[in-house]
């Protein structure tokens, strides 16, 4: 088991950092964090799954479930609609988080989700819910970094990280308010498009890593399109944290009995994977 689960994490942006530190102390290449739909296919089971995933999990990206996931391809669009229809709601996510924690679920969370339910929650009191409930950040995927500063002010409050995007078709410009901003880490997205488990990985990756590189030594997290360990593998030599979640939905999906034990086998096999010895091979 992941030693950083010895007691549960606190709140606070630096539990963040202190994963990906714990990382690379343990001879890991990257970081590696999990993405899962919160309530999918139901709140038991998706409970019991990110419970199975969490041993082998640097951090945790969990999905609020939203009716129009402009980022999501179509194996997270399914499962947050089916966690929607499941009748799931932003404090249902909240408790979920509170119930992984009571479970022993002790590395870093963050609340994967778009704006417009944490803006009609009311930003403030979700980061302090958040907070409370045991989680350490938020990602907005439709929230660009020029009209995130309530956001980010709301959970820099609570001591939360507002993580960032950055595409490879971002500008210079973008870059730099990005890496002037950031906290936490830096979710690179892979690819120009949504996400979704892909045969290959883009082929100039390693120079978009480099452009974001050379303006910040914060953590760098690539996520969107990797599906392998192979690939996992191929990111760990660029980048700080690998985001694997669609990939993790199909190996659930595709399990007929024990879903939470092959989602475990799942991760346990993109964790042994960014092994420095294996990528080293």
């Amino acid at each position: 088991m992941n030693e950083v689960q010895n007691t549960l994490i606190p709140n606070g942006r630096e539990h963040i950092a202190a994963a990906f530190a714990h990382a690379a102390r343990n001879g890991r290449a990257a970081a590696l964090m999990p993405y899962y739909t919160l309530g999918y296919p139901d709140r038991a089971a998706s409970l019991d799954v990110i419970t199975a995933i969490a041993p082998d999990s640097d951090l945790l990206e969990l999905g609020v479930p939203f009716s129009d996931p402009l980022a999501d391809g179509p194996t997270i669009q399914h499962s947050t609609q089916i966690s929607l229809e499941q009748g799931t709601t932003l404090r249902d996510c909240l408790d979920m988080v509170r119930e992984l924690r009571g479970r022993g679920v002790a590395v870093p969370i963050l609340l994967f989700g778009y704006y417009n339910p944490f803006l009609a929650y009311g930003l403030e009191a979700l980061a302090r819910d958040a907070a409370a409930a045991g989680a350490q950040g938020f990602i907005v995927p439709d929230l660009p970094p020029e009209e995130a500063a309530e956001m980010e002010a709301a959970a820099a409050q609570a001591g939360l990280a507002y993580v960032h995007l950055l595409a490879p078709t971002s500008s210079p410009h973008r870059i730099i308010t990005v890496t002037e901003r950031a906290r936490g880490f830096i979710y690179l997205v892979s690819v120009t498009g949504v996400t979704g488990a892909r045969q290959r990985l883009q082929s100039n990756l390693d120079e978009f890593v480099g452009r974001v590189r050379e303006r910040t030594d914060v953590p760098l997290a690539v996520g969107f399109g990797i599906s392998t360990p192979e690939q996992a593998a191929a990111i760990g030599r660029l980048a700080d944290g690998v985001i694997v979640g669609s990939a993790l939905i199909n190996a659930v999906d595709e399990a007929q009995v024990h879903k939470p034990a092959a989602a475990a086998a799942f991760v346990r096999a993109l964790r042994t994977a960014l092994e420095v010895n294996e990528i080293d091979e």
